[in-house]
């Protein structure tokens, strides 16, 4: 009978069907959309709908035999079906339901609805579904065990305690099957030498303090002590017009306001012989005989092999890196500062100067007349760092991907510097990966998580990595997510980014809920300017000044407050971060994850990079540089000093570049979004804003953050608008304006599309 059945089915069986999909609109909401089939298809292409291809042409002989098959078969069929029917017929009296059958419905139920849902392409998340999913899955409860797994009382760079730390997050990335990886890098890292230990003789004071400065010039100084403030410029000329000899003189400066590489090539550029760093009562509220340590390059990475990553040190020649300091620096303890100031001697500090720190029985006066000695006697020691990475791929444009780093080093235990930023980066790891396998949540792009070794002495792992794909990583790398230091306070929040980002800043600001209470983190701050300058010491910077890729790092921090006072002390632990939070370290630092989760899961959320790269945001910076650059050529001009210049050229360039940024924005919403070749265009155009804005025209060995506007050196334009060199100004203003126009150019896409107005 099935042979039969199966024979009829054939026979009659249509070669018409339909297939339902699931297709994803920009928003992430579904439709049905229908997909018939060849015949179908061209029924709606052209003709008649009613029309259908002619059945061939079949002998009358051979129909009638077709229509005596099928009557006999369903003769024969009724006539079976109705003995089968009268003999099993039973009463139907009780109709209660048969609990195993119900159960193998709901099974087949369940199995269909399976096998259907799997037949359906992923489609995207309601973004608001994405942001409830996280803030459910990164809990204090969880940061609570893994703040304890990373708590460690020592964690110093290439040491045991840093490859245990690393082992264990490769071992996370291994157990959420993110495909880890180790990258392995041999630096020159400076150290106390422990058979001879740094000295400070004043008087028949001989001190040895334990900190130390890395990368301080070795040997020993002597020279008039002389109390320099802060070591800002502002403060050095202080002291030239109190007629302060700065030239051969030991420079004693208190921390902070800037880095420590910074107070020292100030110091150097003055004449200055030595340079002492204590941290004054009035900036750092602890112990007065804390030690205190950090770097003194200026710069990042390996100073040893500049420009070349530090894979293997045969295989480079060594090349000195420019911002190593040529004076030898030490830090002091505020003991130490304290004993020095009282007998220093020489003028007095004006009050409104603001020399004057919080010591009691000190004047703060500005010395110049008492010699003192600086013994300096670190040494380089190779070592081998490991970074460690783990990634979540992307469903779309898997090549394209948000890296988000943690330092995993410190000074002393380092829970604030340390700790914290690598429990956020676990934690984070497996609540996108448990998204991506059980919630069916599908990134268009990838997540690159990683773990930093020798942050300490200058982002030394993290610049390596990018001296070593330094050709490839801005055409790949969306956004680098900084999570050092995300967590100082709790009543109030700062940041520091391209401005590319300030959109998706402001954005997360706004949907991020406040620690004090209602409302969310962009309320509490008011209208306090959250957005601060980066800093060449803050981790994101070789990221975006080095490397042109879009950065961000953002800071959790008591009101009033700017700096967290334990970093580079043995006091960064568990119980003053505690203290900085009121007791709320876990929610906070939950808090703090959520914050860098929603930024890193918008950018490989969208279709479309804008407006969480917002190119137009550039537009007010560009044009604030160049005004004063056009100010500086018209004074020049005025006096005679410059010739021939049209300050007109670099201002073409700077309307070429919001032209170009227009331009971006009026395809984004003349472009079916739903295209993924379209898409990934208008990406690769909002990509190249960034490194475009790095200039060709130095060397990443001698001016290693080439960043036009955010840099450092000659060929910025805020370097630009205060030379006094003509022959170097004109060519530097030369080399600025073609520098922008390229970037203008760049963002344009098309060749035949490019501005020429300049």
């Amino acid at each position: 009978m099935e042979r039969v059945r199966s024979a009829f089915n054939r026979m009659i069986k249509s070669e018409r069907y339909s297939r339902f999909t699931l297709q994803p609109s920009e928003d992430g909401e579904r439709h049905v959309e229908v997909k018939l089939s060849d015949d179908a298809a061209e029924d709606q292409a052209g003709g008649s709908p009613s029309f259908r291809p002619a059945l061939p042409r079949q002998s009358r002989a051979t129909l009638c035999y077709l229509a005596l098959v099928i009557l006999l078969i369903f003769s024969i069929g009724y006539l079976l079906g109705y003995l089968s029917h009268r003999d099993t017929q039973l009463p139907q009296e009780n109709c209660a339901t048969n609990p195993e059958m119900e159960i193998q419905k709901e099974a087949a139920t369940e199995a269909a609805a399976e096998a259907a849902a799997a037949a359906v392409p992923d489609a995207p998340m309601y973004w608001k579904q994405v942001t409830e999913l996280l803030t459910q899955k990164l809990t204090s409860q969880a940061f609570d065990k893994s703040l304890s797994d990373f708590d460690r009382p020592s964690r110093s760079a290439g040491s045991d305690g840093d490859k245990s730390l690393a082992n264990g997050i490769f071992d996370v990335f291994k157990k959420e099957e993110m495909d880890p990886w180790v990258g392995i890098h041999h630096v020159l890292l400076q150290t106390p030498d422990s058979k001879c230990p740094n000295r400070v003789i004043y008087g028949s004071d001989n001190f040895k303090p334990t900190g130390y400065l890395a990368y301080s010039a070795t040997g020993i100084a002597v020279g008039k002590l002389v109390y320099g403030n802060y070591g800002r410029q502002e403060d050095l000329e202080v002291l030239q017009k109190k007629n302060v000899q700065l030239k051969d003189s030991v420079l004693l400066l208190r921390a902070g306001n800037i880095s420590f590489a910074e107070q020292v090539d100030n110091g150097a550029k003055k004449g200055a012989s030595a340079v002492l760093i204590y941290p004054d009562p009035q900036d750092y509220s602890y112990n007065l005989d804390t030690a205190l340590y950090g770097h003194v390059h200026l710069g990042s990475g390996d100073p040893y092999t500049t420009g070349f990553p530090s894979f293997n040190h045969t295989q480079f020649p060594p090349t000195k890196s420019s911002g190593l300091p040529n004076i030898p620096a030490q830090t002091i303890t505020a003991t130490m500062a304290s004993t020095l100031l009282k007998t220093i001697g020489g003028p007095e500090s004006d009050a409104s100067s603001g020399f004057k720190g919080s010591f009691t029985s000190v004047g703060y006066k500005l010395g110049g007349s008492e010699n003192i000695t600086v013994e300096v006697n670190n040494v380089l020691v190779n070592k081998e760092i490991h970074n460690v990475f783990g990634v979540i791929k992307g469903f779309i444009d898997p090549d394209q991907y948000v890296v988000l780093g943690a330092q995993r080093d410190a000074w002393g235990k380092g829970y604030a510097k340390a700790t914290v930023g690598t429990s956020v980066l676990t934690e984070l790891a497996k609540a996108v990966r448990e998204m991506v396998e059980k919630d069916g949540f599908r990134p268009r792009r990838s997540l690159v998580f990683a773990s930093w070794s020798a942050g300490e002495y200058g982002s030394v792992g993290a610049t390596e990595w990018l001296e070593g794909y330094m050709s490839s990583l801005h055409k790949h790398v969306v956004t680098y997510i900084s999570l050092d230091g995300l967590l100082m306070g709790r009543g109030s929040f700062m940041a520091s980014a391209s401005p590319l980002l300030y959109s998706l800043l402001e954005k997360t600001m706004k949907a991020v809920n406040s620690p004090m209470g209602a409302g969310t983190v962009y309320d509490m701050v008011g209208t306090t300017n959250v957005l601060k300058p980066m800093s060449m010491d803050d981790p994101a910077y070789p990221f975006l000044a080095f490397s042109g890729i879009p950065s961000i790092s953002f800071h959790f921090i008591n009101l009033n407050e700017e700096t967290y006072s334990y970093y580079g002390t043995d006091l960064d632990n568990k119980d003053h971060l505690d203290y900085k939070t009121n007791h709320h370290t876990s929610e906070m630092v939950a808090l703090a994850a959520q914050f860098a989760g929603q930024m890193a899961l918008r950018l490989v959320h969208d279709h479309v990079l804008y407006p969480s790269l917002d190119v137009s945001r550039y537009s007010s910076v560009i044009t604030k540089a160049v005004v004063r650059v056009y100010k500086r050529i018209n004074q020049l001009s005025m006096t005679g000093q410059l010739k021939e210049v049209n300050p007109n050229w670099l201002n073409r360039a700077s309307g070429s570049f919001q032209r170009a940024a227009s331009s971006i924005t009026d395809d984004i919403d003349n472009t079916d979004l739903s295209d993924k070749e379209s898409c990934r265009i208008l990406n690769d155009r909002i990509m190249t804003v960034e490194p475009s804005l790095l200039s060709p025209y130095v060397s990443p060995i001698e001016t290693p953050f080439r960043h036009l506007l955010l840099g450092r050196g000659s060929h910025t334009l805020a370097s630009i608008a205060e030379t006094t060199d003509m022959e170097h100004f004109r060519i530097q203003l030369a080399l600025a304006t073609w520098n922008l126009q390229g970037c203008a150019n760049a963002m344009v896409g098309n060749i035949w599309d490019i501005d020429e107005e300049i």
